[in-house]
């Protein structure tokens, strides 16, 4: 398992940074990884919600649908699935002097023959974590322009 964290913190309200993050298909403006994502449904974001998310990696894209698994104040869990790997994404929220301090994890488990790849796969999403940063961080201040 590939698992990737990164704390920051950004200069808008915590309810503002967690409304805009939970809807999942605003993941083209702040992951660095995702070419597209579109929501699967309609109604409001809640748990259970999908999206379906095409990433590039190392020159090729991958999709995976995402669910919303958990949606609170200050956390919110997302859980992507191909027959290839489980990616879930676990962010969590704290209010901090005027901004939002942001916990962000990527775990993704690879599932058969692909499990090998793990090992070799580890720097990629270091460097994906790396690049998440600025680009969330971005996406999120904007939203107080």
């Amino acid at each position: 398992m590939v698992d990737v964290r990164r704390t920051f913190t950004v200069r808008a309200p915590l309810d503002t940074v967690v409304d805009y993050l939970s809807d999942f298909a605003n993941a083209e403006s702040w992951d660095p990884g995702t070419v597209s994502c579109a929501r699967l449904g309609t109604g409001p974001v809640e748990v259970g919600s999908r999206w379906r998310n095409v990433s590039e990696f190392r020159g090729k894209e991958t999709e995976l649908v995402y669910r919303l698994t958990r949606r609170e104040r200050e956390r919110l869990t997302f859980v992507g699935e191909n027959k290839t790997a489980t990616s879930t994404d676990d962010v969590a929220f704290a209010e901090v002097d005027g901004g939002t301090r942001i916990d962000y994890r990527a775990s993704i488990r690879f599932h058969g023959l692909a499990k090998l790849a793990d090992p070799f796969l580890r720097r990629e999403f270091e460097r994906l974590g790396d690049e998440l940063v600025p680009t969330m961080t971005a996406a999120v201040e904007r939203l107080g322009s």
